[in-house]
């Protein structure tokens, strides 16, 4: 990753939106952390869901989460092996 992800356009342009809305906050550290979210369904579903940032503030479409989490499935686990 490094210097060549400072380089990206979309790298600016999320930092930029994130200045606009306020964000001010602690930006110490490992900053070439990037984060992602899964939604993991019961039993057997596996993943229903996974999306990695590809560049920093790369965010998630929260109606996909909302459509996997709706996804996992409500039966009751077996307790058989």
């Amino acid at each position: 990753m490094g210097l060549l992800a400072f380089l990206r356009l979309g790298v600016w342009m999320n930092g930029l939106r994130a200045f606009r809305n306020g964000f001010l906050g602690n930006v110490l550290g490992e900053g070439f952390v990037l984060g992602g979210v899964f939604v993991i369904g019961r039993g057997e579903q596996g993943i229903l869901l996974e999306h990695r940032e590809v560049e920093f503030g790369d965010k998630v479409n929260i109606q996909d989460v909302i459509y996997a989490v709706r996804r996992i499935s409500r039966e009751p686990l077996s307790l058989k092996n």
